[in-house]
């Protein structure tokens, strides 16, 4: 029993970093915008985090650094494809290229190559009074660091925004038929930057819970991978929040198990283990099927016209 309370904790923790990420994608993704380059903001993200908590002694500093960080890739990821109508693709990739770049830079020239970061500020878990005794789910659901918990609070906010407001309304509808929302007068581009600035803000959260409630270090392209993960996470989410709730506690068991069999069995090389939440995604991928909730203009950049 022991070991399923602990693996079920591992998963809700491991399962944030998708799900911060994926919220915010969510958007991006309905509005018409496919980011490749999530793997890039996250990784900026993480960075950022331990900066900003090891200058100023705050994992909050260096949350909300993160989140700027996030935001400014993200808005020059949207200059190019939405502002400049570059392939959506292309452009994500060079974001995921420069980022690894530039981290390494920054990395190494405030740390040195060695990379030896003194202690930093981290995410600790916070017992919810009552609610973190409940037998066996207790511990596992109500004793997490805050971010997740903002992570359950925004699934269900993001989903009533998504579905039940103008915001939502604006959002789905430039990705179904930027034409016909440009010719009511809405503005299609702010609309997708803006989208596309909620994704940056959630992917750097997420960086940032990566290197400093997961860990407590940044390492050299730590995000490993993850990015393309969490976009797999929205697909397979059907490209709603809840969906993507679902699919991202799929993918944190999976890193969860990982860890786990690391442990179990050292015989085999871990690389084989680390192989699984990868080998998970192409399975999940290839076997949903359901009706999706995939834009009809989806990567497809609007030029208004006149």
């Amino acid at each position: 029993m022991t070991f399923l309370s602990e693996f079920l904790r591992s998963t809700i923790m491991m399962s944030t970093t998708f799900l911060l990420a994926g919220i915010g994608t969510v958007f991006g993704e309905r509005a018409g915008v496919v980011n490749i380059g999530i793997e890039g903001i996250m990784l900026v993200g993480s960075l950022a985090g331990v900066i900003g908590s090891w200058m100023s002694g705050s994992v909050w500093v260096g949350m909300l650094l993160a989140m700027a960080g996030g935001l400014l890739v993200a808005l020059l990821f949207a200059f190019f494809s939405v502002r400049l109508y570059s392939n959506q693709i292309v452009v994500g990739v060079a974001i995921n290229i420069l980022a690894i770049g530039l981290t390494v830079l920054i990395y190494r020239g405030i740390f040195g190559v060695n990379g030896d970061i003194p202690e930093i500020d981290t995410f600790h878990a916070v017992a919810v009074p009552l609610l973190s005794r409940i037998p066996f789910i207790g511990s596992a659901l109500f004793d997490q660091p805050i971010p997740v918990y903002i992570a359950y609070i925004l699934v269900p906010l993001c989903s009533f925004i998504m579905n039940r407001t103008n915001i939502g309304l604006k959002v789905r509808s430039v990705g179904n038929n930027p034409m016909a929302c440009d010719t009511v007068g809405l503005n299609v581009s702010r609309i997708r930057f803006g989208a596309v600035a909620y994704t940056g803000i959630m992917a750097g959260f997420a960086g940032a819970f990566l290197s400093t409630g997961q860990l407590s270090a940044f390492t050299e392209n730590m995000v490993s991978g993850r990015g393309y993960i969490v976009i797999a996470a929205v697909a397979c989410g059907n490209y709603t929040p809840v969906g993507v709730f679902l699919s991202s506690l799929m993918f944190g068991a999976s890193e969860a198990l990982e860890y786990r069999l690391q442990v179990i069995n050292q015989s085999v090389p871990t690389e084989i283990w680390a192989m699984l939440p990868y080998i998970i995604t192409l399975i999940a991928l290839c076997v949903y099927q359901k009706k999706s909730n995939r834009p009809a203009c989806s990567g497809t950049n609007y030029e208004r016209q006149g």
